[in-house]
């Protein structure tokens, strides 16, 4: 139940601050699994569908970009268009980050998600480099968007002993679009199906039909009991847990009955930027510093390879620029396996070791599997296993970097302390890795791209150090515990 307890001056200015004692958290984290936490996953985890599906996209119609009578890509042109999708994801994640904590995490879920449905849909019509990359800056502004307010909602509604595994697993269905994105390339590339100039477009629009639908799966969620509370609504919080608990003891769920824990949190309508700047800059330091570790390198490792992987199957390999779909499909299917086979063991064996594991396995493979690129060891197919391999691994690892950014900073700064991490990690490793590997595959070098390769690598097992270091042991405690409010009263 919640209480309000008394008035207080408000920290953030602008009047009194109520102090207000609930046992709302301790309830969410006791609740079973139910058909409510199957909708969340499935109404809010279809981002990272969207995002597969953008992301391949983007990489298997690179051949169609380059040979499109509109467009005539160069290698270069494709990697700027992939940096300036990653730069619109950074840049949304950044606003919209600041957005979500200000207004809430389900009004973001709805503005982020129309600016991608526009954005996308407007590439379909580009005519030429620079209204491709402009629409795809935007497309990443939704996406970046949708990150901050995703990641920080399914955190707060989903319970702890699960959220590890949960939360890798949403990640890791960024694989799924993925999968569905080289399938509709096939199709959509095939001359016989689509004209040259039309194939791509086409392609594009798919997000656009998607987004359209998630609109009205978004509707029956509630907003976030925990942000409701900090923000001097607890009557709202109560509401929404109790008609969750009502649901489920309806469907049959035996609900455990209290007392529970109880917080007490001193409301407020927002937070400072410099109380945020803080607590990631002083209060929080080390987490800071692995979140920073863990997001660069994942950004550097997924971007760089994937958005340029099509390149490397069509000009080391003489692949087709229409087939190259078909080798994203056992790609997309160890990325998906990753989470989904590891995922529990983050919640049994522990974070810190299971994040380093994947971190160094991810770093060890990619860097022998470039040696046997660069000596010209792998065909098409064996470097596909090798990346089926590689990335079983490092999806497991990049998931793991969003759960952690997510979970270790507390409710007050949790969406921008994600969009941060994922502006400042994808700025860092993100932008500039389409557009390193883009150059040295221009090249034509096995040895210049086999140097990138080993760049990454050495970013991955540095992560994979810096947790082992000061990584924090969060699995299966309550996200209060694990990051004390900044409201929170003794």
């Amino acid at each position: 139940m919640v209480a309000r307890m008394a008035e207080t001056q408000g920290e953030t200015g602008g009047g009194a601050a109520a102090i207000v004692e609930t046992d709302i958290p301790a309830r969410l984290d006791r609740l079973p699994w139910s058909r409510f936490h199957t909708l969340v996953v499935v109404a809010l985890g279809i981002t990272w569908i969207l995002d597969g599906l953008e992301v391949t996209l983007a990489g298997t119609v690179a051949g169609a970009l380059k040979a499109s009578p509109t467009l005539r890509f160069s290698n270069a042109d494709v990697g700027l268009a992939g940096s300036a999708y990653l730069a619109g994801a950074v840049l949304g994640a950044v606003f919209f980050g600041w957005l979500t904590d200000r207004l809430g995490r389900k009004k973001l879920f709805f503005i982020t998600l129309a600016v991608y449905l526009v954005a996308t849909a407007a590439t379909a019509f580009s005519w030429n480099l620079w209204s491709f990359a402009l629409f795809r800056f935007f497309t990443g502004a939704g996406i970046g968007g949708e990150y901050a307010a995703i990641n920080s909602t399914i955190q707060e509604l989903v319970p702890a002993r699960v959220r590890g595994w949960t939360d890798l697993v949403i990640n890791g269905s960024f694989w799924i679009g993925a999968a569905g994105g080289a399938l509709a390339a096939v199709v959509l590339l095939d001359p016989a199906v689509l004209a040259p100039d039309l194939g791509w477009r086409a392609a594009f629009l798919i997000g656009a039909v998607l987004a359209l639908a998630i609109f009205f799966m978004r509707m029956w969620l509630p907003e976030s009991p925990r942000w409701l509370i900090t923000h001097g609504r607890p009557d709202e919080a109560e509401a929404i847990v109790a008609a969750i608990e009502k649901g489920l003891r309806a469907r049959g769920h035996t609900i455990a009955a209290g007392p529970w824990p109880k917080v007490r949190l001193r409301t407020r309508r927002s937070t400072p930027l410099r109380e945020v700047a803080h607590t990631l800059l002083h209060l929080h330091r080390p987490r800071t510093s692995v979140g920073l570790a863990l997001m660069a390198a994942q950004a550097f490792f997924y971007n760089a390879i994937f958005f340029t992987y099509a390149l490397v199957l069509v000009d080391f390999y003489g692949v087709p620029a229409a087939q190259v779909g078909w080798y994203i499909l056992p790609f997309a299917a160890g990325n998906v396996l990753g989470p989904l086979l590891l995922g529990r063991l983050f919640d049994s064996v522990g974070r810190r070791p299971m994040i380093a594991f994947t971190y160094a396995a991810s770093g060890l493979l990619l860097a022998g599997s470039g040696w046997l690129f660069a000596q010209g060891l792998l065909t098409a197919q064996t470097q596909t296993l090798a990346w089926m391999t590689i990335f079983f691994f490092a999806s497991a690892a990049a998931s793991s970097a969003y759960l952690t950014v997510s979970e270790t900073f507390p409710l007050e700064v949790r969406a921008l302390a994600i969009a941060f991490f994922y502006a400042v990690g994808t700025g860092i490793g993100g932008i500039a890795g389409p557009l390193v590997f883009g150059a040295l595959i221009e090249s034509g070098s096995r040895s210049r791209v086999f140097a990138g390769y080993l760049f990454g690598a050495t970013l991955m097992l540095g992560a994979a150090a810096v947790v082992l270091r000061w990584g924090i042991n969060a699995e299966r405690r309550p996200l209060e515990e694990v990051a004390r409010p900044l409201a929170a009263v003794d």
